[in-house]
């Protein structure tokens, strides 16, 4: 356990290049073999070397928990099947005409929060791939919910422009406790700067001490 800090290429944004569950990390092929076992590590899980589109953009073009990843409709083939086979788990493409997976939905094992944007098609698809209850809301006004939020089975935070009585209500629908936190010196957008699962969290290094409170409060690590 410890929040540790991190850059990937370069970039405190490290939640645009990672995604993780409790077994496994997507990490952008060719990130420094040092760097993914210091993540590995960290976090407790098995690296997933890959791409998304041919980018290296994971965080923003996916989403996942322990039953399943929704992947951009970006992806290529060969990348749905190697995702797939690296982790066992049922991967499909979000069909949506919104590529950010990642922006737009965020899961943990209890339940998924989705943007309002995606359809009633893409919606069932996200509960059937997550194995999970699915619900739609903005975040104060805004649909990029994923970009949001970082959840896990033990926690969630949140982005701090919400009264008390939305964290709590975003924290019910994700089946957690949820509190407020920016990272990387006060950046809103919490999933472009922290990667976490119910072991432990990463944050960006620009994250301050005062942040780092909050965000070990919110994910319990």
């Amino acid at each position: 356990m410890g929040l540790h800090l991190m850059d990937v290429y370069r970039s405190p944004n490290i939640g645009i290049f990672l995604k993780t569950n409790e077994k496994h990390l997507l990490v952008p092929k060719g990130l420094a073999q040092t760097k993914t076992d210091k993540l590995c590590e960290q976090l407790h899980v098995a690296a997933v070397p890959t791409s998304i589109g041919e980018s290296r953009l994971l965080g923003a073009l996916s989403s996942m928990n322990s039953s399943g990843i929704i992947l951009s409709r970006l992806a290529e083939d060969y990348e749905v099947r190697e995702i797939s086979s690296a982790t066992g788990l049922n991967v499909a493409r979000l069909e949506s005409k919104f590529t950010a997976a990642g922006n737009l939905v965020v899961a943990t094992d209890k339940g998924a929060l989705a943007s309002p944007l995606l359809d009633h098609r893409a919606l069932a698809q996200v509960k059937d791939v997550l194995g999970t209850e699915v619900h739609t809301t903005p975040i104060g006004e805004y649909h990029q919910v994923g970009s949001l939020v970082v959840a896990t089975n033990r926690g969630a935070a949140v982005y701090p422009g919400l009264d008390e009585k939305e964290v709590a209500r975003i924290g019910s629908m994700l089946g957690v406790d949820a509190y407020p936190s920016s990272v990387n010196s006060g950046v809103p957008y919490v999933a472009s700067g922290l990667v976490a699962n119910s072991r432990n969290a990463i944050a960006g290094s620009q994250t301050t001490g005062p942040e780092l409170v909050f965000i070990t409060r919110a994910l319990s690590v």
